[in-house]
């Protein structure tokens, strides 16, 4: 029987990089589809609106790409993810060691 390959999460997070850039490049062909311009009313503001909904899809999936390329450099120089504080609290907050 053949070896199991041994997960790794630097290599599964950079394929999902790669999903990612795909999914991306995907929606932004189609925002730049051209719109329709036989159509009014109803269907022209249903494919603006759908058009507006992939935009704010793509603008999500780039904010994700960019905390996960963070994390995979991160698990590539140290060995794994360090927790984040968040220091947004009040006055103990500001001062807890770091």
């Amino acid at each position: 029987m053949g070896r199991k390959k041994q997960f790794s999460s630097v290599r599964a997070g950079e394929e999902l990089l790669e999903a990612m850039a795909e999914a991306i490049r995907n929606i932004t062909e189609e925002i730049r589809r051209p719109i329709d311009t036989e159509q009014s009313g109803s269907g022209r503001r249903a494919e603006l609106k759908s058009i507006k909904e992939s935009a704010l899809d793509a603008k999500e999936l780039i904010t994700e790409y960019q905390k996960l390329e963070t994390m995979i450099k991160e698990l590539k120089d140290t060995g794994g993810i360090e927790a984040q504080r968040d220091f947004s609290g009040g006055l103990a907050e500001q001062y807890a060691k770091r």
